[in-house]
């Protein structure tokens, strides 16, 4: 096991009915953002019950935060918190509203070029805005951990960052604020946890015993959940533990003592910038494709990976390396989601322009092992045609 810190300040509040907590976990004399994306949270009635809780607070709303949220949307929001001297956060929403919250919370009280926030990947953050979530699509984690993606759609950069200071005080999981939810929305959270996972999972082996079986427990339980998920969008059991899964595969437990890939992320975010596909999809279509690529590499994990998950213990390991990737595309596809570039009208262009994204944006050395360059990247775009 590789050395670590880990820490993880984050409150979480879990349940039906747990919208009230704000009143006490929100300070009485704070003077709060409420940020939030479009109209469904006003029509689920999910922001009614956030003013309610916040009754007797000077609370300013701040809404439109889209997906993929903006450096150039959110750049509005910053302007909102230092003309109100506003003092508290709030998000209400999935992990984009989060994201877009994380960079407004830092932007605030930065005293230079707000892009720089992003740019620098959090290394100017040393402070921001205390703010909390109300989670409503579960996801990408960003409920509680200190990590957030931003766009800037200028310059078509979709640009991660992080900061122990971008922690959320606290975060609301009331997974009955998952209901109303599209379907897409939710195949696109089982993906977008799945891949999370084997992020930090499906690299080389490392003795981290606790952190593998954590993994594969997560791995197991959204396979597991997926058609229920999707056929039964008001059964509690099923939206909890699809809620608390997409949680725990990005608060850093399972990534603690691990190395981590991050390549799948880093070319789907140049899929996102580039053609607006959501972030979860273009997992879909990059995941499978490296891990064709990348076989060699993972070769003993993919293995495990393959027993493990989805009990492929008979053939040659060639063979069971093919059925492992072929179980994972067709999990992906199984909710509804394309694996191929193709599926989005994509083709060579498509590799053509990620590449030189790539390129412009210092991503030569990817993986766990950084050495995923330009060339490596090449093949997997060229095998996720």
């Amino acid at each position: 096991m590789l050395n670590f810190e880990y820490y993880n300040p984050t409150k979480i509040v879990f349940g039906a009915g747990t919208t009230a907590a704000l009143s006490r976990l929100v300070p009485e004399t704070a003077r709060v953002l409420l940020l939030y994306g479009g109209a469904s949270a006003e029509k689920t009635g999910t922001l009614a019950d956030v003013r309610a809780a916040l009754a007797g607070r000077v609370v300013h709303e701040f809404g439109g935060i889209e997906p993929n949220p903006s450096f150039e949307t959110l750049e509005g929001a910053i302007a909102q918190v230092r003309a109100e001297k506003l003092d508290y956060l709030l998000a209400v929403g999935g992990g984009s509203v989060i994201d877009g919250t994380k960079f407004v919370a830092a932007a605030a009280v930065y005293d230079g070029d707000a892009w720089e926030v992003a740019s620098s990947r959090g290394a100017v953050v040393q402070r921001a805005l205390p703010f909390g979530a109300v989670l409503t699509l579960p996801a990408t984690g960003s409920e509680m951990n200190n990590g957030a993606v931003v766009t800037r759609k200028a310059t078509h950069t979709k640009q991660p960052f992080r900061s122990e200071h971008l922690f959320p005080k606290f975060s609301i999981l009331d997974p009955t604020r998952s209901y109303s939810l599209p379907l897409k929305q939710v195949a696109n959270g089982l993906v977008d946890a799945f891949v999370h996972t084997t992020e930090q999972y499906l690299t080389y082996p490392a003795q981290a015993l606790p952190q593998d079986r954590f993994a594969e427990g997560l791995l197991q339980t959204l396979v597991e959940i997926a058609p229920r998920a999707l056929a039964a969008p008001d059964d509690y059991d099923t939206r909890s533990n699809l809620m608390w899964a997409a949680s725990l595969a990005l608060n850093g437990l399972i990534g603690a003592g691990v190395p981590q890939d991050w390549a799948t992320h880093m070319i789907g975010h140049e899929l996102t910038a580039l053609y607006n596909i959501d972030h979860a999809r273009t997992l879909a279509i990059v995941l499978p494709a490296l891990l064709q690529v990348r076989r060699d590499s993972k070769r003993d994990k993919l293995l495990q990976y393959g027993a493990r998950v989805w009990g492929i213990t008979d053939g040659s390991e060639e063979e069971r390396i093919d059925a492992a990737i072929a179980r994972t595309r067709a999990f992906f596809e199984s909710v509804g989601i394309p694996t191929r570039l193709s599926g989005y009208g994509l083709g060579q262009e498509a590799v053509e322009a990620v590449l030189a994204q790539l390129a412009a944006h210092g991503m030569g050395k990817l993986g766990e092992r950084r050495d995923i360059n330009l060339d490596v990247s090449r093949a997997i775009l060229q095998s996720a045609l």
